[in-house]
């Protein structure tokens, strides 16, 4: 009898024994994330740099590019400097400047208004700027051609045509010029440029 009950209870440890062991230990996997849940930030393409506010443009007076100045603004009439006007100013623009240049002339491209540290938010020079140092909207008058400050009417030999174009330059610094030229401008502008346009007139006298 006692050999039966020590038999039996051999048997009953053993089955613990070998089915006991089978039970893992290692920790159960993590469960996969709920739709709900936040998932990791996967890196694309690089982050760009904000947009300019558009193409930049330039407008004089309310000419058609590539038309003929008026006398006013000429040697023929009053002398006065036209209106400019501009937008599509690009981000990160510290100031603007504005160059009023003959390239046909005789001696070689002679300069005839230089206007710098404009104001991008300013919008425009009005018609019939005086030849200040600073103007009104606290924008730099340069040196034109003749080495005079302010605007050098167009005044072409007679019976040629000449063009006379507007460039506007929108910079990424302020120019520390307390007075400046077409070199020393030219020279300030290098590598500092965001975007530049254009608008070419004609005159013949």
């Amino acid at each position: 009898m006692h050999i039966r009950w020590f038999m039996l209870l051999t048997g009953i440890l053993t089955a613990f024994v070998i089915f006991g062991g089978c039970t893992s230990n290692t920790s159960p996997s993590t469960p996969p994330a709920s739709p709900g849940s936040i998932q990791p930030v996967q890196s694309g393409q690089p982050v760009q740099p904000a947009a300019s506010s558009g193409q930049l443009t330039l407008s004089v007076a309310s000419l058609s590019p590539g038309s003929a100045l008026p006398d006013v603004y000429t040697c023929k009439g009053t002398s006065e400097s036209p209106a400019v006007s501009w937008s599509g100013i690009p981000a990160g623009t510290k100031s603007l400047v504005l160059i009023l240049d003959d390239p046909d002339a005789i001696s070689g491209t002679f300069t005839h208004w230089l206007v710098y540290n404009i104001p991008p938010r300013s919008g425009e020079l009005a018609q019939g700027q005086p030849n200040a140092k600073v103007l009104s909207n606290e924008a730099q008058h340069g040196e034109s051609s003749t080495g005079e400050r302010g605007y050098k009417p167009p005044c072409p030999p007679i019976g040629s045509t000449h063009r006379y174009i507007f460039h506007l330059y929108a910079a990424d610094i302020y120019l520390p010029l307390p007075t400046a030229d077409r070199a020393a401008i030219d020279q300030a502008l290098a590598g500092h440029i965001l975007e530049k346009t254009e608008f070419i007139t004609t005159f013949k006298r």
